[in-house]
């Protein structure tokens, strides 16, 4: 066995050689733990990207014990109508229990969770168990259990949107006034104010409150209306009174199976999120860069950069939130796939939702929060931003030289000759802007030196700041 140090190797190198030809790196891979599945998650997001209050919404006990939550009170829905006795539904609901592990051990046999779950329950509850899934498929009691579970976690996302918005805001009130420049296609355009990005962000984070508050009220609903939505076995009284006492909506109308039209809007939704968050990482990402540096991720004492180089800070954060925004459009590409199954239903969606449901909703989650923290704590370094606005000498003011010579009565083509002639030498010459538009002879045949420095004015392009933030109620 050879053993290589870690000498002269940064991490990715460490992490591309792993273990190959029998050579083992020891590169401490009891640290990668975190990296382990979450004992009662099942096929769910690593725990290293898991907060605890989405990953026990997701766990199987708590799923086992929401598809409970349906199976009893469809039980009492039918005592209340007098399907089953009174009796037995309270003893249904006393000693209706589950253990995991047994459920999985029955499922070895008969190859249905479902199935293996209700024998579990009758282990428990004794002869009353014959009224529990009366007149009842699988799907009812799963979907509408799993419509629970994505209202709950719609729940916590939006808590943590609303928690980001309120960040967004403070921050975007107190740089409204900074002066930046704004690029587009990469390239220094015109001044903007720091405080203006982070309101723009803000203002979509609202429009994804909007848009999951929708999906949240498209998902909460349920189904129990048996093999093919007909109510073949139970009467419709009992759907409508089981999805009451759960707190969610009877669908209109089902086949086995609620339409899939419901989680594909509920995951694309997700997505969407997790673009917006996308484009407020990679914003950060790009103004970190060291040849901007107008902000970045705070650093705090004793993080390290890099295994190889010292001097590293990188936006490693918002790095991830831009990597894990791929897996959710994944998840949502899936999601639309689920929509189309064979006749009445088919169970090709069920292994996808198992996996897709609980990473999307985990991983959305976990970088709401990760990405609050980021906003709260961002370095912003308006000197910086004052010298990037001012590198170009001069070159953003040019629309506003442009516009002067307009309101003089040049015609606009010309006058742009005019401009860009003096903007291309500032370009390729390295000559000073400025000083070639006051020497340019036709423009100054109509533009006056003081008409001219009033045009170098960045707080010019900044008069209407407040009455946009004013729009915000800030």
């Amino acid at each position: 066995m050879t053993i290589y140090t870690a000498k002269g190797l940064c991490g990715v190198d460490i992490l591309r050689m792993g273990i190959y030809d029998k050579a083992v790196v020891l590169c401490l891979r009891e640290n990668t733990a975190a990296c382990s599945r979450k004992k009662a998650g099942g096929n769910y997001m690593i725990e290293r990207y898991t907060r605890p209050e989405m990953g026990h919404l997701w766990s199987l006990e708590n799923e086992w014990q929401t598809i409970l939550n349906v199976e009893i009170a469809a039980c009492e829905a039918m005592a209340e109508l007098g399907e089953i006795p009174a009796e037995a539904a309270e003893n249904i609901k006393k000693n209706a229990k589950f253990d995991v592990a047994r459920i999985c051990e029955i499922e070895k046999t008969t190859d249905h969770d479902i199935i293996a779950f209700l024998t579990n329950l009758e282990e428990n509850v004794g002869a009353d168990s014959k009224y529990i899934h009366k007149g009842l498929t699988s799907s009812d009691v799963k979907d509408t259990a799993y419509c629970i579970l994505m209202r709950d976690a719609a729940g916590l996302i939006l808590a943590g949107l609303h928690e980001l918005h309120t960040v967004l805001r403070r921050r975007a009130d107190k740089f409204r006034h900074t002066p930046c420049i704004g690029r587009t296609h990469g390239i220094h355009a015109e001044p903007m104010t720091f405080g203006l990005k982070l309101l723009l962000w803000s203002a979509e984070i609202e429009r994804d409150i909007e848009r999951l508050t929708r999906a949240k009220e498209t998902v909460s609903v349920g189904k129990l209306s048996g093999a093919v939505g007909t109510y073949s076995n139970i009467d419709p009284r009992i759907e409508e009174i089981t999805c009451k006492k759960l707190g969610i909506t009877p669908v209109r109308l089902a086949t086995q199976v609620i339409q899939r039209d419901r989680h594909a809007e509920f995951v694309t939704t997700l997505a969407i999120i997790a673009g917006t968050m996308e484009k407020i990482a990679t914003e950060i990402r790009n103004l970190q860069r060291t040849d901007i540096r107008e902000a970045e991720e705070f650093f705090k004492a004793g993080q390290k950069g890099s295994s190889a180089m010292p001097h590293k800070r990188n936006p490693i954060n918002c790095e991830r939130v831009s990597g894990m925004a791929r897996l959710v459009r994944g998840n949502a590409v899936a999601a639309l796939e689920d929509m189309t199954l064979w006749h009445e239903r088919d169970i090709s969606h069920s292994s996808v939702e198992r996996v897709i449901l609980p990473d999307a909703t985990i991983n959305v989650d976990y970088c709401l929060h990760k990405l609050t923290g980021i906003v709260d704590k961002l370095l912003v370094y308006p000197d910086a931003m004052l010298h990037n606005m001012n590198r170009t000498g001069g070159l953003i003011y040019s629309q506003r030289i442009l516009t002067a010579l307009v309101n003089k009565g040049i015609l606009r083509q010309t006058a742009y000759v005019w401009v860009q002639r003096n903007a291309m030498k500032r370009w390729l010459e390295k000559e000073d802007f400025r000083t070639n538009v006051e020497k340019d002879a036709d423009i100054s045949a109509h533009l006056t030196k003081e008409e001219i420095d009033a045009c170098f004015d960045y707080t010019y392009f900044l008069r209407h700041v407040d009455s946009i933030f004013a729009r915000f109620d800030l």
